[in-house]
């Protein structure tokens, strides 16, 4: 029987978060919103509610996962592609877990662009500098990109978005991905150690999974090509921040783009300017001028957003009515899992 008023909270929630669902909204579904984290202390505060959304620095542990099922919840719809957030192992076969899978890989292709952009031609420096009237070039120089070997980690959907976009750059694109699409066209996979030592820039663009956590650590940093740039806009636990830190001093890694970091779960998405840092390896990151961080914003366009938000709208109401989409469903068999 099919609910006529679904009662949804939405954790981790941000302005823009509310605006995008409620102009989504049909009105099937009343929405609420808090700004606290998705954990096993704020899961009770569903109890009165039919299901929860969560995003990628929710925690869906144990603790979550037995606190919902006791609350009689079916299913967890996330509004982000990722899952790592997620103890696949112990929810299967407690609670469905849906997911928006492709909301925009052009927004996080194009973000992962402008960081490699700005990093390479020092925009970021000149930007301020001429607001000071400084309209000194030193220390600005940069690299054409045309004839640059890029190295692409991973060939989903936002990876290969990257690869047309770096064919436009007339770079040369290589890629790695242990599923690689068929006939590739555009770029020519290579090994994982090759795309180390050849590519000038790296950049992620895979899942985090045990298989690839710090897929990029101190021993492979130090197989990658002297002066690579390394670019993140995936997920921060791909990176050992610490071994990155220290490649960056050792003058081996010319320069690092991020828009990701493996633990920023308490730190992005706040306004942290009145408080002291207490992660001392991304506050030395920070510091370096070589290096240039952003707070996870890879997907924040207005055309994001509106499919973020649609999509979830669109999984909760087809399975609240019988007619659940399996293709935005996580499977626990490897088959939906890039």
């Amino acid at each position: 029987m099919k609910r006529n008023v679904i009662k949804a909270l939405v954790y981790d929630s941000k302005g823009f978060v509310e605006e995008s669902f409620e102009l989504a909204n049909k009105g099937r579904i009343k929405f609420s919103y808090t700004s606290d984290k998705l954990n096993e202390f704020t899961a009770r505060r569903a109890e009165n509610y039919d299901t929860v959304v969560a995003f990628v620095n929710d925690t869906i542990d144990k603790h979550v996962i037995d606190t919902l099922v006791k609350q009689g919840k079916k299913a967890i719809f996330l509004r982000s592609s990722g899952f790592n957030n997620v103890d696949l192992n112990y929810v299967d076969g407690k609670l469905k877990i849906f997911r928006v899978p492709a909301y925009s890989p052009e927004a996080v292709a194009e973000h992962a662009f402008a960081l490699i952009q700005t990093s390479n031609r020092r925009i970021h420096k000149a930007y301020i500098r001429t607001r000071d009237f400084n309209f000194s070039l030193d220390g600005l120089i940069g690299n054409n990109l045309n004839n640059k070997t890029i190295g692409i980690v991973g060939t989903g959907k936002i990876g290969r978005v990257m690869i047309d976009i770096a064919n436009g750059f007339k770079m040369n694109v290589i890629a790695y991905d242990p599923y690689p699409v068929p006939n590739p066209t555009n770029f020519s996979y290579v090994s994982f150690p090759e795309l180390l030592s050849r590519s000038d820039i790296i950049s992620l663009h895979c899942p985090l999974t045990n298989e690839t956590k710090y897929i990029l650590n101190k021993d492979t940093l130090m197989k990658t090509k002297k002066g690579v740039m390394i670019v993140n806009t995936s997920r921060g636990g791909l990176i050992d921040s610490r071994a990155l830190l220290d490649a960056i001093k050792s003058r081996h890694v010319s320069s690092a783009c991020l828009d990701v970091y493996e633990e920023e779960t308490n730190i992005f998405f706040e306004d942290k300017s009145n408080h002291i840092l207490d992660d001392e390896v991304l506050r030395d990151l920070i510091s370096m001028p070589n290096v240039i961080v952003t707070s996870h914003q890879g997907f924040l366009t207005h055309e994001a957003l509106e499919n973020i938000a649609s999509t979830v709208i669109s999984n909760i109401t087809s399975f609240f009515d019988g007619t659940p989409r399996n293709e935005n469903e996580i499977s626990f068999n490897g088959v939906n899992k890039k």
